[in-house]
């Protein structure tokens, strides 16, 4: 139920941000530098868990934690950035994202999602759970990067 909650808030937290954007940004260029900075701090966080993951670096249950719940906060802020307008300019987002906005806010919606249930599974500690929820999360990302990233 907690779970629920949580993504009927994140929804509405989307939708209400997608409402104000043009208010946030004095130029395109400033949504576009916005998101982009967004998704860099969203990548910081997805190479340090899954190096984690992987072995390359030792897993540590606290830092991981951190770094999911700083995943589940950053999954919610680029969307914003992407209305009519910030098509245009140094974006590697492609014209599917206006054309198809229906797809892919429905991608940045379980995006979120995926987020904050590996932010839940997270508190758990628990490798086999954690890694679960990172493979999920992963593969949303790849899901909209092959639909809507150059």
């Amino acid at each position: 139920m907690k779970l629920k909650q949580v993504f009927i808030g994140a929804l509405l937290s989307t939708c209400a941000l997608s409402v104000s954007a043009n208010s946030a940004f004095k130029e395109p260029s400033d949504a576009i530098e916005y998101r982009q900075a967004a998704f860099s701090m969203l990548s910081v966080q997805i190479s340090d868990m899954g190096a984690m993951l992987k072995g390359k670096i030792p897993f540590d249950a606290d830092k991981f934690k951190a770094r999911a719940n700083n995943a589940a906060a950053l999954a919610k802020m680029p969307w914003e950035a992407f209305y009519e307008g910030t098509d245009k300019g140094d974006t590697a987002a492609l014209a599917a994202v206006w054309a198809e906005n229906d797809t892919f806010m429905k991608k940045a919606t379980a995006f979120q999602q995926y987020a904050d249930e590996l932010a839940v599974a997270a508190q758990s500690g628990d490798k086999a759970v954690i890694g679960k929820a990172f493979g999920a999360w992963a593969k949303g990302c790849k899901d909209c990067h092959t639909q809507f990233k150059d």
